[in-house]
């Protein structure tokens, strides 16, 4: 694959959501992007980024704007995700972008953009109902999905993190072609200042720990079985009022990058036992770290994973206990693994992502001419 990119002088406009791990990928790709000599307006919809998302921001060269507009999955109604997409088809005129780069395709859905839109499909409702909820899709998400399905068919080019979730938004959305697989890139974190000795076990996961589809509730049950002392990283209240309140992980709260780089520095086995994952980037920086990977068997891990990973049932906390206890028993092994992992991290980089999603960019960029042959050949 390509790595090194023309210098380029188009502008882009980038939306960003600062509560999660698009975040991350954004000012990741951002970065990349600025480093090709693209310039990129960072558009942040939702809760405004910290201190830190900020500094990291700007550090990559990016010009930040803070929009006040809701976040789709946090909105209560179509019209504000809809007035949402308008406004930024009027920030996009506003700052004379060239291209527009969506984290969500439910903001092209009834907003008529002034140039060539590409929508990443992170996560969606449909496809986070099929995995964490029961029965229908619930009538207060129905139409985020109706909103979502028609935004990805009216945006230019679609993307996703993993040809498993590529594929599991087609069939949600009854798509006739899955979105482009990219898969997400990340700059390593910077190792934590301690000596390198032999690791005393214990076991890691971080992310969102509210979201019910991360299944902390099923990591908890584990923690309360393994001897190994079980440290989770990631919020417990999510900004829609939903919680978990684990009784038996060590909640360590929110960790910015530096505290999460502490943790890993340990190189603890990260388990995740999610029921919904389109990439996982925590994942990918415990692989990134040398971490032994634990992980529920998705379709996504799979993909990313396979032969990098040990893969288990999310709900059999007596076999997960067991799993991890064992490996606390077997440095050899979990050695072994987080060398796996490592090497595997290796093809997740910031440079391959990002020559990638330039390749839509310069294809959408030439022309509809042009964009219907090279779609064509990739179909």
């Amino acid at each position: 694959m390509r790595t090194e990119l023309r210098m380029q002088r188009f502008h882009v406009l980038m939306t960003a959501d600062a509560v999660g791990g698009v975040w991350s990928y954004t000012v990741d790709l951002a970065g990349g992007l600025v480093d090709a000599g693209v310039r990129v307006t960072l558009a942040v919809l939702g809760p405004d980024p910290s201190a830190a998302q900020a500094a990291r921001a700007e550090a990559a060269g990016c010009r930040l704007v803070r929009t006040g507009l809701p976040l789709d999955w946090m909105a209560t109604d179509r019209g504000a995700v809809t007035g949402a997409g308008e406004a930024l088809a009027r920030t996009a005129c506003a700052v004379r972008a060239d291209l527009v780069h969506l984290h969500s395709p439910a903001f092209v859905a009834a907003a008529d953009f002034p140039v060539p839109v590409i929508a990443v499909c992170h996560s969606c409702v449909a496809t986070w109902w099929a995995a964490a909820g029961t029965g229908p899709l619930p009538g207060d998400l129905a139409w985020l999905a109706e909103l979502v399905a028609h935004g990805c068919r009216r945006a230019d080019a679609l993307l996703a993190p993993s040809r498993a979730f590529a594929d599991a938004t087609a069939r949600a959305y009854g798509l006739t072609r899955p979105p482009r697989a990219v898969h997400n890139g990340r700059r390593p974190l910077a190792p934590a200042d301690t000596p390198e000795t032999d690791p005393v076990p214990f076991a890691f996961t971080a992310g969102r720990l509210w979201d019910r589809a991360k299944n902390c509730a099923g990591l908890d049950r584990v923690a309360a079985r393994t001897a190994l002392p079980v440290r989770a990283a990631g919020p417990v209240t999510g900004p829609n009022g939903e919680r978990v309140r684990p009784a038996h992980l060590i909640g360590l709260g929110e960790l910015d990058e530096a505290g999460i780089a502490a943790e890993l520095s340990g190189r603890p086995i990260f388990v995740s036992l999610a029921r919904y994952e389109p990439f996982g980037l925590a994942v990918l920086e415990a692989a990134q770290a040398g971490c032994a990977l634990v992980l529920s068997d998705l379709p996504t891990f799979r993909e990313l994973w396979a032969d990098a990973a040990l893969f288990v049932e999310p709900d059999d906390a007596d076999a997960v206990a067991g799993l991890l206890d064992a490996l606390a028993a077997d440095p050899d092994r979990r050695a072994g693994l987080g060398r796996a992992a490592r090497e595997q991290a290796g093809r997740y980089t910031v440079a391959a992502s990002t020559a990638s999603v330039f390749d839509v960019f310069e294809a959408l960029l030439a022309g509809p001419e042009v964009r219907a042959s090279r779609q064509g050949a990739a179909a």
